[in-house]
């Protein structure tokens, strides 16, 4: 496992993933573990561009398209709620990827970071073994990484196992989420913290959600990090885990109590989850994602509950 050694850290640098790749290249014929990088372009409802087109316009040579949009439970009336672990492996296997092989989740050089962390974190979610995110793909383009663009290759399908998995351990449900806001400043309350990934408009309900209809706002006591503030505004690749400390604390987060982060859709949550974890705040077993999020709470509260806060 040579390659792994080289990817240390789960967030990598372009010549951390160039390295790799050499040692360990995505070979689809090749029994050897590989470094697959994958990328995972997705924009908003609202955004005229798709994930598909940027990757065929310009990417990692040999990466594999994850679509957010497809890879997802499809019954559910939410946007991006994760799929069962038979459709993720279905997922996987028609991607080609395998279990043993190490992936490095990407996002189009428009946007740095974005929705890249949703992946690699569902990749994690079902117990992919080596997962890692690059950091960034702008970087990467900027730093003269070799890239390559047009249709895609046919790709040899894997038969990926059906992973076993808890998802109670790193998901957070309406329902846990919902007793933690009624539960906000009441005596003997556990304390958890929500952070809200959203711009800090459609946090104070001052601008409308790019969704028709929901309303915007937030939950009761839930803490405004919108998922931009921990990325470096020239690069918008994440911020060092020392200015992510200072941010957090800033913010008033305390990293020895629980922590739910929450977004639009659950996938810009997953920004400040991955910040978070970069900067050592809580742990693993502390920390979870509401994969619902705003779409779900603004649609399932009921308006005398009194659970969607606006600034006056």
């Amino acid at each position: 496992m040579e390659s792994c050694r080289n990817l240390s850290s789960y967030l990598v640098t372009p010549k951390e993933l160039s390295e790799a790749m050499k040692k360990s290249p995505p070979n689809p014929v090749s029994p050897e573990p590989r470094v697959v990088p994958l990328c995972a372009s997705w924009f908003l409802p609202n955004d005229e561009r798709k994930g598909i087109e940027v990757f065929r316009e310009q990417r990692i040579p040999k990466a594999k398209f994850f679509d957010l949009d497809k890879v997802k439970d499809k019954h559910s009336p939410y946007p991006h709620m994760l799929p069962s672990a038979k459709e993720f492996a279905a997922a996987m296997s028609e991607l080609g990827i395998r279990k043993d092989d190490t992936v490095v989740v990407y996002d189009s050089k428009e946007v740095g970071i974005f929705s890249a962390p949703r992946v690699g974190w569902t990749l994690r979610v079902f117990g992919h073994p080596k997962v890692h995110l690059l950091n960034n793909f702008k970087l990467w383009v900027e730093e003269g990484y070799p890239t390559e663009s047009g249709e895609l290759y046919s790709v040899e399908c894997s038969t990926y196992p059906i992973p076993k998995t808890d998802l109670e351990d790193k998901v957070a449900s309406y329902e846990e989420v919902r007793d933690v806001a009624l539960d906000y400043k009441k005596e003997g309350a556990e304390g958890v913290q929500i952070l809200d990934a959203r711009p800090a408009g459609r946090f104070a309900g001052t601008a409308p959600e790019p969704r028709e209809g929901l309303s915007s706002g937030h939950m009761p006591g839930a803490i405004n990090i919108a998922f931009n503030e921990v990325l470096d505004p020239k690069t918008k690749a994440f911020l060092s885990k020392d200015e992510l400390r200072k941010l957090f604390e800033k913010k008033g987060v305390d990293p020895t109590k629980p922590i739910i982060s929450s977004c639009g859709t659950g996938v810009t949550a997953v920004v400040i989850e991955t910040a978070l974890e970069e900067a050592g705040f809580g742990t693993p077993e502390t920390r979870k994602v509401y994969d619902g999020s705003w779409t779900e709470w603004a649609q399932r509260v009921k308006p005398s509950d009194n659970l969607i806060h606006k600034d006056e």
